[in-house]
């Protein structure tokens, strides 16, 4: 009974779902991670106009989207 148990936690193991992401989730959390930096470089320096659009552009589209693809 106990191999019968081992057998059926092995089949589990092997369709767990996991994680796994391609180079296109890294390019597109590289890209969000540097609009976020260029965003707040540019908020510093006074930007009332582009500094807000790259900040809700790296936050809201492309770091979710390197998560969620």
């Amino acid at each position: 009974m106990n191999t019968r148990y081992r057998q059926r936690a092995v089949a589990a193991e092997h369709t767990k779902p996991s994680l796994r992401f391609s180079p296109i989730n890294a390019i597109l959390l590289a890209a969000g991670v540097a609009a976020v930096v260029a965003g707040y470089v540019l908020l510093s320096g006074g930007s009332v106009t582009a500094a807000p659009l790259l900040l809700v552009l790296g936050y809201a589209v492309l770091i979710p989207l390197g998560i969620i693809l």
